[in-house]
């Protein structure tokens, strides 16, 4: 059993930013990462072509402004190189391979209880670990999610999931469906149009697109200007209809709620168009409907109509699989996230925490490492 303050599930950016925190308040902790590096999901889960899609000062970590040198909006690798200085500089160093197996509080000692497997060269290892404090830590996008198709088993192309793809190059001339128009979906398309690909994606549900541009003046509005929420969203929306003109044009359909309401109710993140939507007003990329099986090497939609396909991208997000391992919760609901909104979402009982669990981003997680960091003084 080894014992510390501080157990901290996850060494993504907001167990990195709660890691530094307790850090700097000397605080003892240690950080639990499944994987064998930190921020996987940016060192090896993510495209080529990604960039943050918000400015650079909204994606800080805790304590350490981004360099002055870097754009505003920094390249997936220059990301990973800040992340990579944040380690060295605040002196975290995780326990890699270590998947967490169950975390419980014992009523007797009143510490938390984590049993994680070592998952290094099919080792059936285990370890347990004792702490007064537990963080979780594990992010929103935890677990790759393939949604269940009928005959997709028996697909005759590749159908892989967006964790998977790196870049459109090794899909030229090849005719390629993107399943999920989120940010990650569009982005994907765009990348596999660039390079030649005979691409189509799928919108299932109404969306909201935005330009970067729209989003600035959004963020002006609500921080210099303090304008109300529900105008700043009115006037969003406003902007987006001048620069997009009638979605339903194209094959898609604008959200009759607003975008940021549609986030705060849904966890859905209005659509930050680099460039895919004109390549759907030209024809470049396809629109179709929601996929509902496939037949061999054709994919069958809604409508009834079917196309064939050489490759499938499933770009339909993630799970958490935080309430198979956690006991006694009354954090997070069973998708894993926090029950409570801000600013409430980061603190349960018993010494429980999580960060970055609200749908808020890097700068959610900032937020919430800082204030777990700063409470846990409180009680030491």
């Amino acid at each position: 059993m080894q014992e510390t303050t501080v157990i901290v599930v996850g060494a993504g950016p907001s167990g990195l930013a709660t890691a530094a925190s307790l850090n700097l308040l000397s605080i003892p902790n240690i950080v639990l990462e499944r994987e064998d590096c930190f921020a996987p999901l940016w060192q090896k889960k993510s495209y080529d072509r990604l960039h943050l899609h918000l400015p650079k000062e909204a994606c800080e970590l805790a304590h350490m402004p981004m360099p002055a040198s870097y754009p505003k909006y920094p390249s997936r690798i220059q990301f990973v190189q800040y992340l990579t200085d944040y380690v060295s500089r605040f002196g975290i160093r995780p326990a890699y391979n270590r998947l967490v197996e169950s975390a419980s509080f014992d009523e007797v000692s009143e510490k938390w209880k984590v049993k994680v497997r070592i998952v290094t060269g099919g080792s059936d290892e285990f370890e347990e670990y004792s702490g007064r404090f537990l963080v979780v830590a594990s992010g929103e996008t935890s677990d790759a999610f393939v949604p269940e198709v009928e005959g997709l088993s028996s697909f005759q192309g590749e159908f892989l999931h967006s964790t998977q793809f790196k870049c459109g190059k090794e899909y030229a001339g090849k005719n390629v469906l993107v399943v999920g128009s989120g940010n990650s979906g569009m982005e994907i398309a765009l990348d596999l149009a660039n390079y030649g690909s005979k691409t189509s994606i799928v919108f299932r549900s109404p969306v909201h697109i935005l330009s970067k541009e729209i989003m600035q003046v959004a963020m002006f509005l609500v921080t210099y200007l303090r304008l109300p929420y529900n105008m700043v969203e009115y006037l969003t929306v406003l902007l987006s209809k001048l620069v997009y003109g009638d979605l339903t044009k194209y094959g898609l359909s604008r959200h009759e709620e607003g975008p940021f309401t549609v986030k705060a109710k849904y966890g859905k993140y209005p659509i930050i168009d680099l460039g895919t939507f004109n390549k759907i007003k030209s024809g470049e990329i396809q629109v179709l409907p929601e996929l509902t099986s496939i037949r061999g090497s054709e994919a069958v939609f809604k409508n009834g109509k079917s196309h064939p396909f050489d490759v499938i991208i499933f770009a339909t997000g993630f799970k958490r699989s935080t309430n198979k391992w956690l006991k006694d919760d009354d954090l997070l609901d069973d998708n894993g996230f926090a029950k409570l909104m801000p600013p409430n979402n980061w603190k349960g009982k018993r010494g429980l925490y999580c960060a970055g669990l609200a749908g808020r981003g890097l700068a959610g997680a900032r937020t919430d490492a800082k204030k777990i960091a700063d409470d846990i003084t409180t009680l030491l």
